[in-house]
């Protein structure tokens, strides 16, 4: 028989059949043997081709020239184990003693997931069977796309377990990397954080309880608290070589960056040499090849500047009101992350961090509604940030108040103008509150100069500095010092 079809994208499936083609040759579906019967003699069969089996076409988006690395963008290592790495998760307790949370309850639906989960974990040698005298709980967590993830809640065992203080590179430090590059390509690791094991003799303090037994996660899982920081270690160690020179990483997102065409190729198979050497794979659909502007990280990189993702725009923008503290921590949390491109954020924001300090008291008044409204347009009207050019000489201009001490960092562009590569504010903490103004606008400059390091120390070119004189005008007739002023 033959059959037309309509020619489009179906991703990784080799045709799709729809309802009403299906209702019109009124097919039998045999779901054992995965086949299609249609009704009339002699029968015919069309297979049903199962998942594992289906043309996925992994090399989609990817130039032939990297072609000889098909195996980084296959899927068939998925069901194998990552090799031991000397930096495997450990899981290193502070106390002993019983960890056993009651289950939480599930609907029929959400068992059948759980059901399905574990059947694929269990295949895939992610997970197995568990006689561990701890456990913790299963449970389902809201993705930004509606839907529901499924995730162990290790929120004792975190409290529990000795933290990683391996720190996270800031984005605004990762962006001072990429001055004078003009070609990008973004790669996004596969299975993420599942590609490190637990060290051996760990394993057991993963287990986790569900209706259907007790199991142990082999390998580094989400919901661990030292899960970001050992995955970017591990990350770092392998890539050290490239590091600055080709290469940003944040976690699982690399961001390879070149001043030109033919050497970007070059940077390109040595990230992936590497990531084929160490079986680490990526998810084709998900890269980016040999592009003028790419977004990373929730920011739009381009040649010459920065500017925020309009999805993070939109995100901020719908934002519901907080009604308690952890709302209020996930906004903040999001919100920081974005903190280089707002002027005078932390004194925005300081009604919204005093809300979450420690005891402080739920209310949610007019002051509180003011700072959150004002982060919301601060990151929607947010300015563009150009690239810091080593090239051209650099201004600041610093202020401080009562609360807080702030300043921008600019150099003049192409248009004539002085343009932000930055802002940078700080609330004064403890006894220097109490500093008197003189010592809040010195301290305004030191702290900028401290921070934008990376871009003044070793500049050819005199730095500018606009502040209020004034209150500086003290140090030209103090003659008393102490070890706060050294």
């Amino acid at each position: 028989m033959t059959e037309t079809f309509l020619i489009c994208n179906t991703g990784s499936h080799s045709a799709i059949l729809g309802l009403k083609w299906l209702d019109a040759h009124n097919l039998e579906i045999d779901w054992n043997s995965c086949t299609l019967s249609f009704p009339h003699s002699p029968p015919e069969h069309i297979a049903i081709a199962k998942e594992e089996e289906a043309d996925h076409n992994p090399l989609e988006g990817v130039p032939s020239k990297y072609h000889q690395y098909a195996k980084v963008f296959g899927e068939e290592e998925f069901n194998k184990l990552p090799p031991h790495w000397h930096y495997n998760i450990g899981i290193e307790l502070t106390e002993e003693g019983p960890l056993n949370l009651p289950l939480y309850s599930m609907t029929d639906a959400k068992s059948a997931t759980l059901k399905d989960w574990l059947r694929d974990k269990l295949k895939a040698g992610k997970i197995w069977p568990s006689k561990s005298s701890i456990s913790s709980p299963m449970m389902f967590v809201p993705k930004k796309d509606g839907s529901r993830q499924l995730v162990v809640d290790y929120c004792c065992l975190n409290n529990r377990t000795k933290k990683n203080v391996y720190l996270l590179p800031p984005p605004d430090n990762l962006m001072a990397q990429l001055h004078g590059a003009k070609v990008f390509t973004k790669l996004d690791l596969r299975w993420g954080y599942n590609n490190v094991q637990v060290k051996e003799g760990d394993k057991w303090k993963t287990a986790f309880r569900t209706k259907y037994g007790l199991y142990k996660s082999l390998v580094m899982t989400f919901g661990l608290t030292n899960t970001p920081a050992a995955f970017q270690h591990f990350m770092n160690k392998l890539f050290k070589d490239l590091l600055d020179e080709c290469i940003v990483i944040y976690l699982d997102d690399i961001l390879i960056y070149s001043k030109d065409d033919a050497s970007h190729t070059q940077h390109i198979h040595e990230v992936l040499q590497c990531l084929m050497e160490n079986q680490l794979f990526c998810k084709a659909l998900k890269c980016t090849f040999h592009v003028t502007l790419v977004e990373y990280l929730g920011i739009i990189v381009s040649d010459k500047d920065f500017s925020l993702d309009k999805l993070k725009i939109q995100a901020v923008q719908e934002w519901l009101v907080p009604t308690k503290v952890k709302e209020v921590q996930s906004f903040l949390g999001f919100a920081n992350f974005l903190h280089c491109f707002v002027a005078n954020f932390s004194h925005i924001a300081r009604p919204l961090h005093d809300l979450v300090k420690k005891d402080a008291l739920w209310k949610w008044d007019a002051k509180e509604e003011d700072a959150f409204q004002g982060l919301k347009d601060a990151i929607t009207n947010a300015p563009v940030l150009f690239h810091a050019n080593p090239s051209k000489p650099y201004f600041l201009e610093t202020d401080a108040s009562g609360a807080a001490l702030g300043s921008i960092l600019s150099q003049w562009q192409e248009d004539g103008c002085l343009h932000p590569l930055g802002f940078l504010l700080e609330s004064f903490k403890g006894a220097e509150q109490n500093y008197d103004t003189h010592h809040k606008e010195l301290l305004a400059i030191i702290w900028s100069f401290e921070y934008w390091r990376i871009f003044l120390e070793g500049t050819l070119h005199l730095i500018t500095v606009f502040t209020n004189h004034r209150n500086l005008e003290y140090w030209k007739e103090s003659r008393t010092f102490n070890c706060c002023h050294a």
